[in-house]
């Protein structure tokens, strides 16, 4: 297969065996793309280097790609066994600047380069041998195990991209041109650029479940917009019609900024774009592993705030409306232009998915109608933030992927770089990125009187997340007391002749049990939970100290409320808890020395419970209190029927799973007192409520048994 020219995987059509060769080459292409990127990296101590400081260095990558296959093929339950845990934990999570991320180095004790190759050297062994072996039939849809193994390898895919960026961000010793990475020779002047007519119309956005190609879950749905006529520019902004804005002095001009662009201005002390080296004969530019002449015709690549007020700039100078197009104008003008998307292309119609450079080219080069470089060369900032679609469905693989980035801070980027792939060349992809983010990104600016329409979805619509919005934070409902908080006082309850150091909130959900455990004298709470869709709003509580959510009143009818910390007196507390993503059966190393392990409604939802009763008292201090609390409501959908620690019978007899947690935790633990009831309430709607009953237990972790 030619590295430089493969293509995402058509799934609805074919012979099933012959769609295994394909899917197999894929893998391992995609594999050898990876590995052949990292190769630029000259020492091995160049992968330990922070090209970014908030950002790994490029060994979490390195791991990260490997560690998604096997975190996800788990989660999918393809596979029951782990290769290496601690790796699949650290290398996990910390890609995008959330504010869960951990980026303190004091908390990693980092994997030599050769080790981390070991392990992807296995994991590519394990999924080319799943490849081979799992039963196959056509069409693969979300629910099959080859949608699992395809999410792994487009998601490597994407970080092609990614980690190409923070190699570009390196010192130029420590990187090498390869022959696989040359770089476009053809530089000169561009051409000057004009405004041309897009004429209105319908634009159709979105894909329905049965579509043939792999897609992140932020593609499907529908949206339909009339897009009214608009001018846009013919070619992508050049190096040299933006250098006009940095001789201006515009980097220096605060009216040309948004709030957001200066502050970002001021932080970086900016004066031109990030590639960009100023030398005393000139301008040079920094491609990803070599230093060349400033090829004035290749495209400026800014972020999205720098690209915001060179338009911002540009609409002074010419006294016509200027701004960023929105995603909605971006796909008329590719609508316009008839632009096929990859698979579906005999050659790429731009500098993209590594058909032609590694590196950006001419603006003039690729021309499609009366446009140039509708795609590739460069991704192309819009004015939308990213918004799901009508009918968006989370991905239960992956409730991280789309989810976070709805929160109006992430915009839209169209179009592909010259590194695009896979997922990320096709018609609908959808990728978003901090307006800070660097991407291989540049813009195509248009003029229009009509603003760019935002949609704005800062309060949480998606309907599990509301519910729970209400139940940690929302009102008391049929006289049932709140469930985090009557957890938390009776936690401290236990705790009045206990040291109250540090707690663990495990299944912290939105995370008002941990605010409340802090507020009762624990000077540090830990909250974790496996799932993005929670903990991304528990971190924003703490962040930001308040969340909004639209509840289901009835059908389309839905009520918006607002909750804060400081109505609940959680206000003052909250830098004493912190929030982080993880999973309670594979834990990180930095998750221990706990006085107390509160596991609230967890371990019928957890796909190994054993394992982790089985472990948790190696992250809790001598005499530490571990509190369970759970309805056992087991469901072969969480666990498997062989891991449940009751509701069955053994040898016509009833196995109840209070039973079964005193047999597991006997060779740690003791019981303290009797269970007791719990009562918790989850509304629905406004007419339609969840009543259940959770058993309390608690356990003494006693170091001498």
């Amino acid at each position: 297969m030619d590295l430089r020219n493969t293509r995402t995987i058509i799934l609805n059509q074919g012979d099933p065996e012959q769609k295994r060769t394909e899917i197999l080459d894929y893998f391992h292409a995609t594999f050898d793309i990876d590995e052949k990127l990292y190769d630029t990296l000259k020492y091995d101590d160049t992968f330990y280097l922070r090209a970014d400081r908030l950002r790994h260095p490029l060994i979490f990558y390195f791991g990260h790609t490997a560690t998604f296959y096997i975190n996800k093929l788990t989660i999918a339950k393809v596979i029951e066994t782990r290769i290496n845990p601690r790796f699949e934990s650290m290398f996990a999570v910390g890609v995008d600047e959330m504010s869960w991320d951990d980026l303190n180095e004091a908390h990693y004790d980092w994997p030599t380069r050769s080790q981390v190759k070991e392990y992807r050297d296995k994991v590519r062994e394990l999924v080319g041998g799943l490849i081979r072996q799992l039963p196959l039939s056509l069409p693969i849809s979300w629910e099959d195990p080859f949608w699992g193994i395809m999410m792994g390898i487009e998601h490597q895919r994407i970080h092609l991209e990614t980690s190409s960026v923070l190699i570009r961000q390196l010192p130029l010793d420590q990187v090498r041109q390869l022959p696989m990475w040359e770089i476009c020779h053809e530089s000169g002047e561009p051409p000057a650029n004009r405004l041309l007519n897009v004429s209105g119309g319908t634009v159709t956005l979105g894909k329905a479940k049965d579509h043939p190609l792999y897609g992140w879950d932020n593609e499907y749905g529908l949206h339909t917009a009339e897009v009214p006529e608009f001018k846009a520019a013919q070619q992508l902004t050049s190096n040299r019609e933006f250098l006009a804005f940095v001789e201006a002095e515009g980097y220096r001009d605060r009216q040309w900024w948004s709030e957001e662009g200066w502050n970002w201005r001021k932080f970086k002390q900016a004066d031109y774009p990030l590639f960009w080296i100023k030398t005393g004969n000139g301008w040079k530019l920094r491609t990803m592993a070599s230093e060349i002449d400033m090829p004035w015709n290749w495209p400026a690549e800014v972020n999205y705030l720098e690209a915001k007020a060179f338009c911002t700039w540009k609409s002074a100078q010419s006294g016509t409306p200027i701004r960023l197009p929105s995603e909605d104008e971006w796909n008329r003008l590719r609508d316009i232009c008839s632009m096929p998307g990859q698979p579906h292309w005999d050659k790429a119609p731009g500098n993209i998915n590594l058909e032609w450079w590694a590196s950006s080219c001419p603006i003039d080069r690729f021309k499609t109608g009366d446009f140039y470089d509708v795609l590739g060369n460069v991704w192309q900032w819009t004015e939308t933030p990213i918004y799901p679609f009508h009918g968006f469905d989370i991905h239960p693989w992956y409730d991280d992927f789309s989810t976070p980035t709805f929160d109006t801070r992430h915009n839209l980027i169209k179009g592909g770089s010259w590194i695009s792939t896979g997922n990320e060349a096709t018609r609908d992809s959808r990728y978003a990125f901090r307006r800070h983010f660097f991407q291989h990104a540049g813009f195509r600016y248009v003029e229009s009187g009509a603003s760019a329409v935002i949609h704005d979805y800062q309060y949480e619509s998606d309907s599990l997340a509301a519910q729970y919005c209400d139940a940690h934070y929302g009102p008391e409902h049929f006289d049932v007391a709140n469930f985090p908080v009557s957890c938390a006082k009776i936690c401290l309850g236990l705790m009045l002749e206990r040291s109250k150091g540090h707690a663990l909130d495990l299944g912290c959900a939105l995370g008002r049990a941990s605010f409340e455990l802090a507020l009762g004298g624990f000077a540090q709470v830990t909250g974790l939970d496996f799932s993005t869709r929670f903990f991304r709003l528990a971190a924003r509580m703490q962040e930001e100290g308040y969340l909004r959510y639209a509840l289901p009143e009835e059908g389309d009818i839905v009520s918006f409320h607002e909750i804060g910390l400081a109505e609940l007196g959680l206000e003052r507390i909250r830098d004493r808890v912190q929030f982080f993503q993880g999973d309670a059966c594979n834990l990180p190393e930095k998750i221990s020395g706990y006085d107390l392990v509160l596991a609230a409604n967890l371990i019928d939802r957890l796909y190994s419970p054993r394992k982790f009763l089985t472990t948790i008292h190696e992250r809790m201090n001598p005499g530490g209190l571990l509190v369970l609390t759970s309805p056992y409501t087991w469901l072969e959908e969480y666990t498997k029927r062989d891991e449940w620690l009751g509701g069955f019978r053994e040898a016509g007899e009833p196995v109840w799973s209070l039973d079964g947690l005193k047999e597991t935790l006997a060779p740690h633990f003791r019981l303290l007192g009797e269970p007791r009831d719990v009562p918790f309430v989850i509304r629905e709607t406004r007419r339609k409520f969840q009543h259940s009953v959770a058993e309390l237990t608690v356990w003494c972790f006693d170091a001498n048994t």
